[in-house]
């Protein structure tokens, strides 16, 4: 299969691609630095500027990753309309390519993110669960609605609400890691709240399985099915790294430093796959410190 993918150069996309390549797929790749991106990418991988370019491919199904970095600075006016403008450009353009390929994609897989829901608590939080109306709801809302109208073109729509997503290399743990290395991690505030992460290579499974699955669409929580809090996963850093996690960051001073952008470090969703696990996905990790052991013998 030819399969466009947005963001294809970043920390899934890589491993997606690889795994694309690996069993015989084109990845048809769109990055602002074709060059550059084209390095860190399997050698049958096309590179090329924009979504319209493949228009002509046609390629079999579209995977959307794209968007700028949520978690980083501070959520100014600027910042804010910089990670939905992203979201929503790199969205409506794969949109277009549905509309124009002949023939179109077969599906478009899109991502979302577990911000879709907003603060949660600690109650379970399922596809059906009503979120709580915030910035990374909105923010994951107009994102979902952008890719919608591909359905008109005759296109499956599945979006993925996406954890943490965990391995070497990239992602929460490159910025994690080194304190903890260094004795000085800890919980963030109470530690109370949830985080639901999942294994890189879980994340590329669900991918591929919803491209390959004609029957699913809609949203599909993607992460593992055993979310864990804060505090639990800073023990479970600790132990896989055998290093000591005993410096909490205290709330107020995450808010001082971060603004708006700390309830992403102190609120949490205590998110399971239940549409993932009921269409018979098998998470090849489940349990966190499985999870983490895998990575960092790695």
């Amino acid at each position: 299969m030819k399969i466009l993918i947005t963001g294809g150069s970043g920390f899934i996309g890589q491993a997606l691609c690889a795994s694309l390549a690996q069993d015989g797929h084109v990845p048809l790749v769109v990055s602002r630095s074709p060059e550059r991106a084209a390095k860190q990418l399997p050698e049958t991988a096309v590179v090329r500027s924009a979504v319209m370019d493949f228009v002509d491919e046609a390629p079999e199904a579209v995977v959307n990753l794209a968007g700028e970095p949520i978690a980083e600075g501070r959520w100014t006016a600027a910042k804010k309309k910089a990670l939905l403008d992203s979201r929503l450009e790199a969205t409506r353009a794969v949109v277009e390519l549905c509309r124009q390929a002949s023939p179109a994609p077969q599906v478009l897989v899109s991502a979302s993110a577990v911000g879709y829901y907003g603060d949660q608590g600690a109650r379970e939080v399922t596809e059906g669960t009503s979120p709580h109306d915030e910035f990374a709801h909105q923010l994951c809302r107009q994102w979902e609605a952008a890719a919608e109208p591909a359905v008109e073109a005759g296109v499956r729509v599945a979006r993925m609400r996406i954890g943490l997503v965990l391995d070497a290399g990239g992602g929460m743990l490159t910025k994690t890691t080194p304190m903890f290395k260094l004795g000085l991690g800890g919980k963030l505030g109470s530690g109370k709240q949830y985080m639901p992460w999942i294994h890189r290579a879980d994340m590329v499974r669900i991918i591929r399985f919803l491209i390959e699955r004609d029957d699913l669409d809609g949203a599909f929580n993607a992460s593992a099915p055993k979310p864990v809090t804060n505090a639990e996963f800073t023990r479970s850093l600790g132990r896989a790294l055998n290093r000591p996690a005993v410096l909490p960051a205290p709330a107020v001073a995450l808010k001082l430093a971060f603004g708006e952008m700390s309830r992403l470090l102190l609120t949490g969703v205590r998110m399971v796959p239940q549409r993932l696990e009921q269409a018979g996905f098998e998470f090849r990790f489940r349990e966190l410190d499985a999870a983490l052991a895998d990575i960092f013998r790695r």
